[in-house]
């Protein structure tokens, strides 16, 4: 043990936990260790699930609508049965290959000429003139 902890360059406990693991896993005593991307221990649903209830809430989007998620939450939340966060209905979207496609600048439903007109006419209260600049001395 003490040889094969050496060349492996691990502690002898390590190398014999991982001889006994090996062994049981052979056996059919243990199952085999999974990756952690396979695990999903904090799962709210199936992946399965998630794609159906995505199907549903998001069916206009294959008719090219505008899709605000914060609005759809207490669809998804109705379907799925339960509350999520909207960060997790976000992580839930990525995980299904949803990607926002253009910046969010400007809300959809906003009118842009109104938009144009406060910024023309509004003065920046916030921006005072700039101080001299102060000389560097070493």
């Amino acid at each position: 043990m003490q040889q094969t902890a050496a060349v492996i360059g691990r502690s002898v406990g390590a190398t014999c936990s991982m001889r006994t693991r090996f062994l049981a896993v052979h056996a059919g005593r243990r199952a085999a260790a999974r990756s952690k991307r396979e695990l999903r221990n904090h799962a709210s649903v199936p992946l399965q699930e998630e794609a159906r209830v995505l199907d549903k809430v998001f069916s206009g989007a294959a008719e090219g609508q505008v899709l605000v998620v914060p609005q759809l939450k207490p669809l998804i939340d109705q379907h799925l049965g339960k509350t999520l966060s909207l960060s997790s209905i976000y992580r839930m979207l990525a995980r299904h290959g949803w990607r926002k496609l253009a910046p969010d600048t400007a809300h959809p439903q906003g009118d842009a000429q109104a938009r144009e007109d406060w910024k023309k006419n509004s003065a920046p209260r916030w921006i005072k003139s700039a101080p001299a600049s102060p000389t560097l001395r070493r």
